[in-house]
């Protein structure tokens, strides 16, 4: 695995490319990435490298991490998250700034965040249970889920059964996301489909592991200019108007 980046989603928007083609995209803040620390094997047991991400106060921070920080050198960050690599490249330093430019258009990464809460739900929203009938003297149980347990023998509710209970609020992992376009100087990531989280989550993006081919999706249009009119000869443009014109004052004379 390589180093990746610690952004915040910031939302959902759409990009058209020059053939008019609508594109769904994520916006993804990359929000102030520094290296923290960087774990070897000799000393700690595994090649790894620490990113801290955001600005915090020390005042909402406790004692070890604010020492961690100034042990460090770097501001005091709102967290981090540990990228195992299998070599550790030499550029790589305690607070040396990861920018967004790190990631290329066209490369495929996997995002990690927390999915959206949805409280507690019943297992038809849950689970996908059918509902039962909605008629022949059913009353009031209609979306219940009906018998949990068995008869005496083992007579309990196995671990594990799919019952009502809290959806989403868990950590997901969506693969193989195609970057549509790198923004160096607002350190933006668009990135094409849904990210899990609500708008202000932390997310975390790294290379994926899937096989793919590099392919941009996105390209800007130029802008087009038109074949200016001089008084030698008249451009395409005006030729197809003169031709019109003339098609339409043939075929009034034809009716009349």
């Amino acid at each position: 695995m390589s180093i990746g980046l610690i952004g915040i989603k910031t939302g959902m928007t759409r990009v058209f490319d020059d053939s008019g083609l609508s594109i769904p995209v994520t916006v993804i803040n990359i929000d102030s990435n520094r290296i923290s620390q960087i774990k070897t094997k000799e000393r700690d047991g595994y090649s790894a490298i620490q990113v801290a991400y955001g600005i915090q106060k020390e005042s909402r921070l406790s004692k070890a991490l604010i020492g961690h920080y100034k042990k460090s050198n770097i501001k005091p960050a709102k967290g981090q998250h540990e990228f195992k690599v299998k070599d550790l490249d030499e550029s790589m330093s305690i607070g040396t700034d990861i920018k967004v430019d790190r990631f290329k258009a066209g490369e495929h990464v996997d995002i990690v965040g927390k999915s959206l809460g949805k409280g507690f739900q019943g297992g038809v929203k849950r689970h996908h249970f059918t509902m039962q009938d909605a008629t022949h003297g059913n009353s009031i149980s209609h979306r219940a889920i009906g018998s949990t347990g068995q008869c005496q023998d083992p007579g309990r509710v196995f671990k594990g059964k799919k019952m009502p209970g809290q959806l989403g609020n868990v950590q997901r992992t969506i693969q193989n996301l195609t970057i549509v376009k790198i923004m160096p100087e607002e350190n933006i990531m668009l990135v094409k489909g849904s990210v899990p989280g609500h708008k202000g989550s932390v997310v975390i993006i790294k290379p994926t592991q899937k096989k793919y081919t590099p392919k941009e999706i996105y390209s800007e249009s130029d802008s087009i200019k038109a074949s200016p009119i001089t008084d030698e000869g008249s451009s395409d443009e005006a030729q197809i108007v003169d031709e019109v014109a003339k098609k339409e004052s043939n075929e009034q004379g034809d009716k009349e």
